[in-house]
């Protein structure tokens, strides 16, 4: 093969590539999602439930009214629910650390959490669990990235 052959097939290699790096920004910018990275939790023992909520109603711990729910698996003791598909609006998060796996928020005699709890614009709340409008964001689409800290309200037993 020629210099001159091989200057243009890596001519062309570097313009496919570019075209492909662009083609992938485009199509993933064409996604509304919105990216939650879970961090400040105490064992990557069970899995992260995250709830995406558009109203006060069931916030923040009622995820049969929200309007998407992702169990996300842990590494690191971070974890990162993606909710994709999201039209632009007012949002908020909830997350729970599910360390049994049970699918649930697991609650002393009290009502107060045995597992960790987050919710977006680190709202927490006071006598009682956050509430919708602490948590609010507004999404305006494209790609919403943020980080939700666990916090854990009882010492580990």
């Amino acid at each position: 093969m020629s210099v001159r052959t091989a200057i243009v097939i890596g001519a062309v290699a570097m313009i496919v590539g570019a075209c492909s790096i662009e083609v992938l920004a485009q199509q993933a910018g064409s996604s509304n999602a919105i990216r939650a990275a879970v961090t400040g939790l105490h064992s990557s023992d069970g899995e992260v439930d995250c709830a995406l909520f558009n109203s006060p109603d069931g916030f923040p711990d009622h995820l049969e009214k929200a309007i998407k729910t992702i169990k996300s698996k842990i590494a690191n003791e971070q974890a990162v629910c993606v909710f994709e598909g999201v039209a632009p609006g007012d949002y908020a998060i909830s997350e729970f650390h599910d360390e049994n796996r049970n699918g649930k928020l697991d609650r002393n005699f009290l009502g107060i959490p045995k597992e960790g709890v987050g919710a977006s614009n680190g709202a927490t709340g006071h006598m009682g669990p956050p509430k919708y409008e602490a948590a609010r964001f507004q999404y305006s689409g494209g790609l919403a990235v943020m980080t939700i800290q666990t916090h854990y309200l009882l010492a580990p037993l």
